[in-house]
């Protein structure tokens, strides 16, 4: 069951950052080789940079090449209904937060299943969330969500957290990634509703 649950969860944030590549690599109007290869690189930096941390060789998506054929689809699919994507607000925005959400509960599963130290597990929940983005918004010559202001690896460190702390006191793990993704999802949400931004170190006279 909970092997299944961790296989759902990779799927569909796979999809997710497929999607939100897509929608990147569109509104820089790239041709469609260009878009496969944003969307590949959101989909799989994450999990690349992760695997090679942890010295895990080949890295996931070259051992299983479901992988591939699932981003290639994803891609197809957003490419074919772009204009209907375009119609839906915040459509990055959206895709985009499910992918993290997705993508740090399966690092942090990842680190305590090969047993590394909870702070270690949080990080690499993160990276294996943010990294893609931020390879997708440098090829698309965007500064990176994650180098702004706004709340988006603090909500991965949190939903990280959560999970670490959860699965401490024995929560099922298909219930802890519902809780811990879900709080990803409304950390970030809820911060871009009100506005919620982390604390600037510089003063009004060094921004000028």
């Amino acid at each position: 069951m909970e092997s299944l649950a961790a296989d759902i969860i990779d799927i569909l944030g796979t999809i997710s950052f497929a999607i939100s590549g897509v929608i990147t690599a569109t509104k820089k109007r790239m041709d469609i080789f260009g878009i496969l290869i944003i969307a590949t690189v959101t989909s799989v930096g994450g999990g690349t940079l992760r695997d090679l941390l942890i010295g895990k060789s080949p890295v996931t998506w070259i051992l299983n090449t479901s992988f591939v054929y699932l981003i290639f689809i994803a891609t197809v699919v957003a490419i074919i209904f772009r204009k209907q994507l375009r119609y839906v607000r915040k459509s990055l925005f959206l895709f985009d937060t499910i992918g993290i959400a997705l993508y740090t509960i399966t690092g942090v599963q990842m680190g305590l299943l090969i047993g590394l130290a909870p702070v270690i597990c949080i990080a690499l929940g993160t990276i294996t969330a943010c990294f893609g983005g931020v390879l997708r918004d440098i090829l698309c010559t965007e500064i990176p969500v994650i180098f702004r202001k706004e709340i988006y690896a603090s909500a991965c460190i949190v939903g990280g957290g959560m999970f670490v702390l959860l699965d401490h006191f024995g929560v099922n793990t298909v219930i802890n990634s519902v809780i811990s993704g879900s709080l990803v999802i409304v950390v970030r949400t809820l911060a871009v509703i009100f506005k919620l931004q982390l604390p600037s170190i510089y003063k009004k006279e060094e921004l000028v």
